[in-house]
């Protein structure tokens, strides 16, 4: 997470520096923003490096994003995965980008900021953990605690009269909000937890591991292989195979996708492959 946010901050900075020393914001802007110009020359990269950007005069809208990514990403990463945190991240970007494209193709006008990002994350979060209760500091000075499924239901509420009352009619948003990049971000991020989660990643020439052949007795019976859930495995290299599947398990949809009892073997097996 620490790359995406890092991103963020130099896209503003050199935003800022483009702008104030060299006068040339409109030429990075145009270069980097969404807008419809953009795409209809050809720089289909704006539905996503915009998400990178934010008004250079607005630090606040910066800092909310930032934050919002930083809390609800640190929860997110050990229930996702980093290469899942970070690909659903862009997703929800470019699905905000498109959305805003589409709706916004005669009204024109530019959009940046990393809002569709921050949404696509909140309706996750949303998703894992309806009724988590969470203590915000509404001014940064009255604490309210509220369910996240209830934030993100508002959020979509605000959203969708946004988008009705203001951009299919052409008209500007009065809060300055590209209301169909929030939706677009929670829409990727509802698939995502909806259809996608549960689904293993695997590119196409990396095939699963084969089952344990089972092993045969000195009478010739048929003996089966230690079973995945075993916290006592007799055959060190049998038990280092299922720990390398587990490990695989982890890097690929995050280890709270592991079993109660895949993590009892990954604990036992610490300690039983350290003796020598």
């Amino acid at each position: 997470m620490t790359w995406l946010l890092s991103t963020i901050v130099a896209g503003f900075v050199l935003q800022n520096i483009s702008l104030r020393w060299f006068n040339a914001g409109n030429v990075f802007d145009s270069a980097f923003a969404l807008s419809h110009e953009s795409v209809a020359t050809g720089k289909i990269w704006t539905l996503l490096t915009y998400g990178f950007l934010h008004d250079p005069r607005n630090l606040l809208h910066l800092l909310a994003n930032l934050l919002a990514i930083y809390f609800l990403g640190r929860e997110l990463i050990g229930v996702m995965g980093d290469r899942r945190f970070a690909i659903i991240y862009l997703a929800a970007v470019i699905c905000g980008g498109i959305l805003w494209a589409a709706s916004n193709w005669s009204a024109g006008g530019s959009v940046v900021g990393a809002s569709a990002g921050a949404c696509g994350l909140l309706i996750i979060y949303a998703c894992f953990f309806p009724n988590r209760p969470v203590t915000f500091l509404l001014f940064f000075i009255l604490p309210v605690t509220l369910k996240p499924k209830h934030v993100a239901w508002a959020v979509l509420f605000l959203d969708l009269c946004g988008f009705a009352f203001y951009e299919v009619l052409g008209a500007p948003s009065p809060f300055g909000i590209a209301h169909s990049t929030h939706l677009g971000g929670m829409l990727a991020g509802w698939v995502y937890f909806r259809h996608v989660h549960e689904t293993v990643w695997r590119l196409p020439w990396h095939t699963a591991r084969p089952p344990l052949a089972p092993a045969r007795s000195a009478k010739g019976a048929m003996q089966t292989a230690p079973s995945p859930s075993s916290s006592s495995a007799d055959n060190r290299s049998d038990l280092r195979t299922e720990v390398d599947r587990i490990l695989d398990k982890i890097n690929s949809a995050g280890f709270g996708a592991l079993t109660a009892d895949e993590k009892l073997l990954l604990d036992n097996a610490k300690d039983l492959l350290s003796r020598r």
